[in-house]
């Protein structure tokens, strides 16, 4: 493979998701080469307004930073036009997305059985609130709803019994990653298999499985032994951990890291302690055994844990807050944050996708586009003549962005 060549290059996506979910897969499906179409309506992308300031309207940090690598078109899909547009891009793609709950699409004549007969081998990936087998089928979703129904808010208490939702969207990106892969998977199974290929991810069963693989627990066997939760992560004192002037994070599990825990707190004694001297009984007093770590570390500085716990060979890091990860030196070493030109909205700062292949490392090719920026190249690409455009414009059917470059 070309070095220039990502492994899903040739691959032509049509994305008609927005906010986070779907556009989060879709951002890893252009960064490793694919040509990801995304079809707004000429209002643009809800996240294109909900994420604070820009220099430009529409261009919202959080828009930036899940589409780029992409292209814009704008169409209203319930104007004469748009939909045949639509379907003859769709004839010409690899694989559709979505996440409108499925009713909503076939009523615009977007199910899959709509679109299969356009594209008879198409990869038809609709992202859902929840699975269609079950009664909340037509409810609406969206990452709070997800985090609180999946159980996720409930545990994110903070040890006072008061549900939080965790202050990202945890759920959309988690599912963003499934997405993608599942879209990937589906690939691989088309050119191994042939297809068609319909693929249906439900963020709540896919948001309760992945808290309930860590603390369906005890529950997990029947009879149950016991509750769910994992006591250990649930336990009050399993936080970031005060130090005489911040916090440090530090994990200490095997036998030799707790040990060696131990003695860098000035108690050895501690490592014969029947409480804490094998795995099993740790577990059984890992209370007792935070309160003690926590108690200690109030004694030394955050630099001086770090040292002390790195000489020993115990993971810990010192607690970052969200400005002072910007400045961590580690990642600017890796170069996780690029300083890059936007042609409107003047110096960004990009993420880089920090997965590297031997053979193709992902990089940016154009940044998140503005609302129909690339329209007319796209339909004229898949036979629009340049009337049916004009046409469609005219009746905003279509919308096509010019935007206009920053000032130097």
């Amino acid at each position: 493979m070309s070095a220039d060549k990502g492994p899903l290059e040739g691959l032509r996506v049509v994305d008609l998701t927005q906010v986070v979910v779907g556009p989060y897969a879709t951002q890893f499906l252009a960064d490793f080469g694919a040509e990801v179409i995304k079809i707004e309506h000429p209002s643009g992308d809800l996240a294109r307004w909900i994420g604070g300031r820009s220099p430009t309207p529409g261009m919202a940090a959080k828009y930036l930073h899940l589409n780029r690598n992409k292209k814009s078109v704008a169409l209203d899909l319930k104007k004469p036009g748009a939909l045949d547009a639509l379907k003859k891009l769709i004839a010409t793609a690899d694989v559709v997305v979505h996440n409108m709950r499925p009713p909503a699409a076939a009523r615009l004549g977007l199910s899959p059985g709509d679109l299969i007969k356009i594209k008879p081998d198409l990869i038809y990936c609709s992202v859902v609130g929840f699975g269609q087998e079950g009664r909340y089928r037509d409810k609406p979703a969206y990452d709070s709803i997800i985090q609180g129904a999946s159980g996720l808010a409930a545990i994110n208490n903070f040890g006072d019994g008061l549900p939080r939702f965790v202050p990202m969207v945890i759920a959309d990106r988690t599912v963003g990653i499934l997405v993608a892969q599942c879209i990937t998977m589906a690939v691989v199974q088309r050119l191994r298999h042939g297809g068609p290929q319909v693929v249906e991810v439900p963020m709540f069963e896919s948001m309760t499985a992945f808290v309930l693989a860590e603390h369906m627990f005890l529950r997990t066997f029947d009879p149950p032994l016991g509750g769910a939760g994992d006591s250990r992560l649930l336990d009050p004192n399993s936080r970031p951990v005060r130090t005489a002037d911040g916090f440090i994070c530090v994990t200490a599990n095997t036998d030799e890291q707790v040990f060696a825990m131990f003695r860098a707190m000035g108690r050895p004694e501690l490592c014969a302690d029947p409480r804490f001297a094998e795995k099993r009984a740790r577990f059984e007093h890992i209370g007792e055994m935070f309160r003690l770590r926590n108690e200690a570390f109030l004694m030394r500085t955050t630099a001086e844990w770090v040292a002390l716990l790195e000489a020993a060979d115990v993971p810990a890091m010192p607690l970052h807050t969200l400005d002072s990860v910007l400045d961590d030196p580690h990642l600017a070493e890796t170069g996780l944050f690029q300083k890059v030109e936007h042609p409107t909205e003047g110096t960004i700062t990009n993420l880089r996708n920090p997965v590297k292949f031997s053979s193709y490392e992902p990089a940016l090719k154009q940044t998140a586009p503005h609302i129909g920026q690339d329209s007319e190249d796209v339909l004229r690409g898949v036979g629009l003549s340049q009337q049916e455009i004009d046409a469609m414009a005219r009746s905003g059917a279509m919308v096509q962005h010019r935007p206009v470059a920053a000032a130097a």
